[in-house]
């Protein structure tokens, strides 16, 4: 039991990383959003609201520059600043803006904040596991080798967690008449903003090949339509 105890520790150690992170966010996120009030949008995301049942559907917009959205952990929704005002420029359409917002709401049903904490966690269990090893056998750089491979490990299940939002996104968007040209059409205008070999290697990447969310949208769409 005493060899395992700094597997235990790191668990809990990840807990305790997990829980400060979230909170520090959540804070940051109450001093600088502000709730998101635009016509075009609201009656996108109120069509959304109603195919969900809900009675009311609140997004903020988080008054950063960098074009992001995120689900809070506590399930609250945001646009940055930055991709607000792409779409107050005419960059974006009403209806790529409410894909976004489609996709953050994938994370929440789905539970990938809670599932994030969990893994997280193993994750750091598995690094002193891997480390405590692989340092027997390679000092210095085993401790370099098992951060590699739980980084491997961690952007691989950031990658499915982006899947199974995308899918859900875009089952939301043809159940609400929004349809999926404005999800594919905004993956396409994402990638021409990001800069060229600058990059991971994909499967190092958080996120998915572009093309390949692409591709796999329209796959659930001829699936629906046989």
């Amino acid at each position: 039991m005493i060899k395992f105890t700094p597997i235990f520790l790191a668990v809990i150690v990840g807990l305790v990383m997990y829980r400060f992170s979230a909170w520090r966010t959540s804070r940051d996120l109450d001093r600088q959003s502000t709730l998101l009030k635009d016509p075009d949008l609201d009656a996108l995301i109120v069509k959304m609201a109603r195919r969900l049942d809900l009675p009311d559907l609140r997004v903020y917009i988080f008054e950063i520059e960098p074009v992001n959205g995120l689900a809070a952990p506590d399930g609250r929704i945001f646009i940055t600043r930055g991709f607000f005002n792409k779409y107050k420029s005419g960059e974006v359409t009403a209806e790529e803006l409410a894909s976004v917002i489609a996709h953050e709401l994938g994370h929440v049903a789905l539970g990938h904040s809670k599932r994030r904490m969990i893994d997280f966690s193993g994750q750091n269990a598995i690094r002193m596991a891997l480390s405590m090893v692989l340092g027997r056998f390679i000092p210095f750089f085993g401790v370099h080798i098992a951060n590699l491979l739980v980084g491997l490990l961690a952007a691989g299940l950031s990658r499915k967690d982006e899947y199974e939002a995308d899918a859900y996104a875009a089952a939301l968007l043809e159940k609400s008449g929004i349809g999926l040209y404005p999800q594919i059409s905004l993956f396409r205008k994402l990638e021409s903003w990001t800069p060229k070999g600058g990059g991971s290697a994909a499967w190092l990447m958080s996120h998915p090949n572009t093309q390949n969310r692409i591709d796999a949208i329209k796959k659930l769409e001829l699936a629906w339509k046989s």
